[in-house]
């Protein structure tokens, strides 16, 4: 039977706030009032998809619409969703803790191509039909419409399309408001489903799957002439006021302020998906920037923000707004992080931005170990400018820089993969300075895996390829200090390749998939359990040889080009070829790739044999492993200068190499074709040709245009803001550490607070004196922080009237004025019942707390008289010795006699009913008991006097609540 929500959410729930809806910022609308319900959804943990600036401002953004209401809803963690289903109690939105079935529409953001198998995982668990077929008998009003978008839905929605109404395709800050609209008059008209549907698709950039079929060669045409042949991806401007709000009780992953300075890429980096679908590149202008941070701050009490772009160096404005928040919020200890940024633009100003008191965290990816690895790819990044923004940050006082790079790029030969390494080491080596430890890095290497919509869309490397190349990695950084390296999964890369390059015949594996466990497969900890359940749903579905295309490397547009341009590098030398393809001819047989009716006959593998791409000098036994040791790979003989693209004309690299079949197998129909991003098909086939040339291509927002397609009316043009001086650096953040005041709070915990964690709890603290502009002091250190003291965690789920906290001040105020301060800053689930000042000299209430008053109500699982309650009672404290069994934190076995830390202890007297009749056996008895409470450890805690209980009646008993009625201090 069905439950509340407020029976479902207990402490036995791991980190229960994750529900509760009640985060700074969330709003409630009545629900009476709304037209138009929406419950937008991030298939993933509360954790992340909190964490995410899309979905926070597109709940923001349709909140301010007139009848319209947004709820958010989030995965459930495994522990919730057996508890639901366990109870049959539909997931609910957080706000309105209304089951999912009652909203009018539900969108779902997809970000990576596995998150499929949370959607339905939600779906399931609300009750919903999980696929458009299931659910075309319903009106709206029964059950919702289900869409869904992001980046992995608008580049290629066809493998989740049987489980879709519609797919929002781009930006959604305009298209939202559009889709409610239609929405509101279609319910108000009565339309039915399919009529409503209709409606939508005759928005630009509104996808409804059940109008288009795929046709036998693998495209998507539509089965109804009222609707578009392709569908327009959709541009917006970004809205930077509408990323405040929304502050989380407990951490995420992002636990900071987030505002995005500018939208798109053109930089043009080949394998890099959102650079293509994002563009034209649209600059914020800074004053609206530093307007929205330094509101947003001061709103939600966060002491870090993040200015966000997929390049956010190429934000021109990027050190002038950096300096004039980081100087105006000088005072307040407020950092700045940055994501992966252009290392050739780091230089003095942004180090200062990011630098101080809180130094954020550095990454750069340069994707690649040798310059004609970063040409072919287009990354625009030389050896020199890598050195010099490594080395800037090494000289601005950072110790540890992440990097991030990528193997199994087209055109990749050994040595291109062991260039990273050798690339490592030279870094290394100058980047060193008298008095200081050499720098170290954290290394990412990730596998590459074929977008779609972006050049290398018809690339593909083999699992054991990856595997190979990792070994040969693992094996050089080894030998190297001070660096620790991470690898992706080669399966995760497998299946995001298979599914997110497929068609609706996919929809049946991710299905089955999630019907046998696949599930939040991004989380290392389910990866072995997820895959099986990938492979079994694979095979059931009858596409297991499509799947190994995928694992031996379903084709390879650069097979024979590598080695020929490596044959020809060495035999320049002098030397003899020693270095391995990046694909062995045997994974493009005939006997790995099954017959498909989708695929034309110019995509068969017999016109993509290696023995038609590469020269007959050049046999795969000539290139083993083995003639690849670490010990002929030295840095001398490796240095990045040695890797030149002089070293690697274009000349050996002409698309002569390849033969028309191969060419022309690049118009074959693509699943994703219907697709309108704006870049031009034969645009993505030419830059193809030109990562055959190691050929660059400049980036249009600061140099001529590439002619990829996309400027123009349907999607707009670069927009390139002039940056504004720099403003002079004041110099970063110094703590105040002058104790002017201490205040001693006495307060409460109540309501849904009381399922906030301690560290939670003192978050909340930190963020509320600084949006109350506080004048907290702050330790000295290189982690300055608020001098804010609790004093004692109270247990998860436990109510509390007598709490204390302590604050040290700066400069004195008065105590009414720090309370009322404080007060409009606090949920009302934390009264404050107190404010006092109290001698600086005084210990802190930490130390002179000595014991604490409980009110616990606790049944017998048996039925027990008023009069064995009071005996029981009596025959605790009438006890010398009752001994309970502990362990320390080194594992060693204590005895603690709980006798000598019970002070008081007493039975309630229970209410009657109206028969006269005490009601002990249906709802159990308050018992009030005073007990120690050190902070040491030396505790009288609720489970404690359960634990005497058993032992002197020899009763089962169970604690129902736990209420903290004071906290006692010394004298």
């Amino acid at each position: 039977m069905a439950i509340t929500v407020e029976e479902i959410l207990t402490p036995d729930i791991n980190r229960p706030a994750r529900y509760l809806g009640n985060e700074l910022g969330a709003v409630h609308k009545p629900w009476e009032e709304a037209e138009v319900r929406w419950v937008l959804t991030y298939p993933e943990i509360y954790e992340v998809g909190a964490s995410n600036l899309g979905h926070i401002i597109l709940y923001n953004i349709l909140n301010y619409q007139p009848r319209q209401l947004c709820d958010r809803a989030y995965l459930p963690a495994p522990d919730l969703a057996a508890k639901l289903r366990s109870t049959q109690t539909p997931l609910f939105a957080v706000e309105n803790r209304r089951p999912l079935k009652d909203f009018d529409i539900i969108g779902f953001s997809l970000s990576y191509e596995l998150g499929a198998t949370n959607i339905l995982e939600m779906l399931d668990l609300g009750g919903i039909p999980l696929t458009w077929k299931d659910r075309a008998q319903f009106d709206i009003s029964e059950i919702p419409l289900i869409f869904a978008g992001g980046q992995t839905a608008t580049s290629n929605p066809e493998p989740y399309a049987d489980f879709l109404d519609f797919v929002d395709l781009g930006d959604g800050e305009e298209l939202l408001p559009e889709i409610g609209l239609v929405i509101e008059e279609g319910k108000a008209a009565g339309l039915s489903r399919e009529a409503l549907l209709l409606d939508l698709a005759q928005i630009p950039g509104v996808y409804v799957p059940q109008f288009y079929d795929m046709t036998e060669d693998g495209s998507v045409k539509p089965n109804r002439p009222d609707v578009p042949k392709r569908i327009l991806r959709r541009v917006a401007t970004p809205m930077p006021a509408y990323a405040i709000g929304l502050v989380p009780y407990i951490q995420t992953v992002h636990d900071r302020l987030k505002i995005e300075v500018r939208r798109g890429c053109t930089r043009g980096c080949r394998f890099c998906q959102p650079g293509m679908l994002t563009r034209p590149a649209r600059d914020v202008e800074p004053e609206k920037v530093v307007e929205a941070i330094e509101q947003g701050m001061r709103a939600t009490g966060y002491n870090e923000f993040s200015l966000l772009s997929l390049s956010c160096s190429d934000y021109l404005a990027l050190p002038a707004v950096g300096m004039e928040i980081k100087n105006r919020l000088k005072d307040q200890n407020i950092s700045l992080s940055l994501p992966s940024q252009r290392v050739d633009r780091f230089d003095e100003n942004i180090a200062n931005i990011l630098g101080g008191n809180r130094q954020s965290g550095l990454t750069f990816a340069p994707e690649a170990g040798t310059q004609r690895m970063r040409d072919i790819v287009n990354k625009g990044l030389t050896n020199e400018e890598l050195l010099r923004g490594v080395k800037t940050a090494f000289e601005q006082g950072w110790e540890k820089v992440k990097l991030y790079f990528m193997i199994g790029l087209p055109g990749e030969t050994d040595m291109d993969v062991l260039g990273i390494a050798e690339t490592v080491r030279w870094l290394q080596q100058e980047c060193r300075a008298k008095g200081r430890k050499t720098i170290k890095f954290n290394i990412t290497v990730s596998n590459f895996t074929p977008k779609p919509h972006t050049p290398f869309q018809w690339h593909s490397v083999s699992t054991s390829e990856f595997e190979r190349k990792q070994e040969l990695l693992k094996q050089v950084f080894g030998q190297i200090r001070g660096v620790k390296v991470n690898y992706t999964d080669v399966r995760i890369s497998a299946m995001e390749d298979f599914v997110g390059r497929g068609d609706r015949r996919l929809s049946a594996v991710v299905r089955r998939a999630w019907e046998l466990g696949a599930g939040m497969d991004s989380w290392m900890e389910s990866l072995d359990r997820a895959f099986a359940a990938w492979e079994n749903a694979i095979a059931s579905s009858g596409l297991t040889w499509k799947y190994r295309q995928v694992e031996n490397g379903e084709w390879n547009v650069m097979a024979g080009v590598e080695e020929l341009q490596v044959g020809r590098l060495f035999a320049k030398r002098g030397q003899k070829a020693k270095v391995e393809s990046s694909e062995q001819p045997a994974n493009l047989q005939p006997a790995n790739r099954q017959p498909t009716n989708r695929q034309p006959t110019n995509l068969q593998p017999t016109n993509l044999q290696p023995a038609n791409l590469q020269p007959t000098n050049l046999q795969p036994t000539n290139l083993q492993p083995s003639n690849l040791q670490p010990s002929n790979l030295q840095p001398s003989n490796l240095q990045p200068s040695n890797l030149q693209p002089s070293n690697l004309q274009p000349a050996n690299l002409q698309p002569a190499n390849l033969q028309p079949s191969t060419l022309n197998a690049l118009d074959a129909p693509l699943p994703w074709d219907h697709i309108d991003t704006g870049i031009d098909k034969n645009w993505l086939k030419e830059d193809l040709q030109r990562a055959l040339d190691a050929a660059t291509v400049p980036d249009c927002s600061f140099d001529g245009c590439s002619h990829c397609g996309v400027c123009g009316i349907d999607f707009g043009h670069n927009v390139v803001i002039d940056p504004p001086q720099i403003p002079q650096f004041a110099g970063h953040f110094k703590p105040n550490t002058n104790k002017d005041q201490r205040l001693r709070v006495w307060f409460g915990k109540l309501g849904d607070m009381t399922l906030l964690g301690h560290l939670d709890l003192a978050s909340l603290f930190e963020r509320a004196v600084r949006r109350a502009s506080l004048p907290i002091r702050y330790s000295g250190g290189f982690r300055a922080n608020a001098r804010i003291m609790i004093a004692n965690a109270l247990p998860l789920g436990a109510s509390s009237s007598g709490e204390i906290v302590e604050f040290e001040l700066t400069e004195k105020m008065p105590v009414e004025e720090f309370r009322e301060r404080l007060v409009s800053q606090l949920p009302k689930e934390i009264p404050v019942y107190g404010v006092e000042a109290v001698d600086l000299k005084e210990p802190a209430g930490t130390q002179l707390l000595e014991r604490a008053e409980y009110l616990i109500r606790v049944e017998v699982i048996s039925e027990a008289s008023w009069e064995e309650w009071q005996g029981w009672i009596e025959a605790i404290k009438g006890s010398k010795e009752i001994w309970w069994e502990r362990f320390t934190k080194s594992g060693k076995k204590q005895w603690v006699n709980l006798c000598d830390r019970l002070f008081d202890f007493e039975v309630i007297e229970p209410q009657k009913s109206k028969d006269g009749e005490e009601e002990v056996a249906e709802s159990g008895v308050v018992l009030r008991y005073v007990g120690s409470c050190l902070n040491d450890g030396t505790m009288l805690r609720p489970e404690h006097i359960i634990y005497m209980l058993e032992q002197v009646a020899q009763r089962e008993f169970r604690l129902l609540h736990v209420h903290r009625q004071r906290l006692i201090l010394r004298n």
